[in-house]
């Protein structure tokens, strides 16, 4: 899954949020009473209501998602993942072994590969996607890790997340349902060697 996807959920999650660790993004307040032209934010506040709608109705957890494409092909360790609501709620999630690259889309219902899969070479990746995956490559914290302590900590259900470099640090970040919000949570993951100590 390009990057762009995961940072798309982000931004969207945090565009009415202050800035943080974690941030509460409240549904928007329907006024019913005034008809009135729709504003970009009404806009983007209507389809994260929509996804979030979709999002509590399907049947299969993230952490599932990324364990089935994860088994697609033994050793590969998810790089980052999304959930998707087109004509079917699914969730996309790139994968990675030594050089190559997966995408697969995953039914969000069912648990099972739903479109066809994307293969591809590390070097076909653009230099911001390479840089986070040849990092992950010295990451012992896998992102299904990230993910429990996110949804743990927030109190909700992940559907979003993956390896970025903010302010000259690495971090996942998860984006966390709970309740009627959308949370951002982010992890730095441990340092190499304080794993070994």
């Amino acid at each position: 899954m390009p990057r762009k996807r995961l940072f798309a959920l982000i931004v969207w999650s945090a565009a009415l949020a202050s800035t943080g660790a974690m941030a509460d993004v409240p549904p928007a307040p329907v006024d019913a009473e005034r008809p009135r032209a729709a504003a970009p934010g009404d806009v983007d506040e209507a389809a994260k209501r929509r996804v979030l709608e979709q999002f509590r109705t399907v049947r299969v957890p993230l952490g599932q998602a990324m364990a089935t494409a994860e088994r697609l092909h033994e050793g590969s360790r998810a790089a980052d993942i999304s959930f998707e609501v087109s004509s079917q709620a699914v969730y996309r999630v790139r994968t990675i072994k030594k050089e190559r690259v997966w995408e697969n889309v995953i039914d969000a219902n069912t648990g099972i590969v739903s479109q066809a899969e994307i293969a591809s070479s590390l070097k076909e990746l653009d230099r911001e996607d390479l840089a986070n995956i040849v990092a992950l490559k010295w990451i012992k914290q896998e992102l299904s890790d990230a993910v429990r302590v996110a949804e743990k900590a927030a109190e909700g259900n992940a559907l979003a997340g993956g390896l970025v470099k903010q302010n000259g640090k690495l971090n996942f970040v998860v984006i966390v349902a709970s309740g009627g919000h959308l949370k951002e949570v982010m992890l730095e993951p441990p340092k190499v060697g304080a794993l070994q100590r």
